[in-house]
């Protein structure tokens, strides 16, 4: 059994916080990712702006739910257009394996995350320490994003590829559909012993727009549990 939720949630805050603190200096632009722990380190941000400090600060998010909340707190914002390499980026993810690779995308945004990290010098993971797996896709199962236009095609070409397929639905029970209108399938392909080969056969496929599979793209991770916060930085 897992640590309480509301323990859950003080770590994902804890860890935010801090590698807010340890990673955004003056001046820089960083990543906003999506999702729970994404929005503790954009409230960390605004804290920092209250008291005086990062102010030139300017943030690329990574989804309208993170855009929204970073004006609402008042984090000026920029484009990927307007600097297309950022210094850092702050996310969170799914699963990490012990080589750093992620699974990404349970917020639904995970084209627009591997964007930014794609573009970013350093990508800081910040997670609770129920996210380290042993092997990608133990704990999730792999979000691939699909455009609307055949996704049965898609649905079938996954499953063949050994997946068990399900269309994720909205709080409401409509299809899910994400910032740029496509759909998510999700695919739980049990522990995966070769992502990277995963990783090409989805992207060589039509019709699929993305995946969750985020492979060399961290640099550190931010771990928080119990014990307190762990940072542990990819050997080169």
């Amino acid at each position: 059994m897992g640590p309480p939720e509301a323990d859950t949630v003080q770590y994902k805050r804890e860890a935010a916080a801090w590698a807010v603190d340890a990673f955004f200096l003056p001046g820089m632009v960083v990543g906003l990712g999506t999702g729970s722990t994404s929005a503790f380190a954009v409230h960390r941000l605004a804290a920092l702006r209250a008291q005086g400090r990062l102010l030139d600060v300017r943030g690329v998010p990574t989804s309208r739910e993170t855009e929204a909340l970073a004006h609402g707190l008042g984090v000026p914002l920029t484009t990927l257009e307007e600097h297309p390499e950022l210094d850092v980026t702050v996310d969170g993810a799914d699963e990490v394996a012990p080589d750093f690779s992620l699974i990404k995308g349970g917020g639904g945004a995970l084209l627009r995350e591997k964007v930014v990290a794609q573009a970013s010098r350093r990508v800081v993971i910040v997670v609770d320490a129920g996210k380290l797996s042993p092997r990608l896709g133990t704990r999730w199962a792999l979000p691939v994003e699909v455009l609307p236009f055949g996704w049965r095609s898609q649905a079938l070409f996954l499953e063949s590829l050994g997946a068990r397929v399900s269309v994720r639905h909205g709080a409401e029970g409509a299809p899910f559909h994400t910032d740029q209108g496509n759909l998510v399938l999700d695919c739980a392909f049990g522990p995966l012993p070769h992502p990277e080969a995963l990783a090409l056969r989805l992207g060589a496929r039509a019709g699929i727009v993305g995946h969750g599979l985020f492979l060399g793209l961290a640099t550190d991770l931010v771990i928080a549990g119990p014990q307190g916060v762990e940072h542990r930085a990819r050997s080169s």
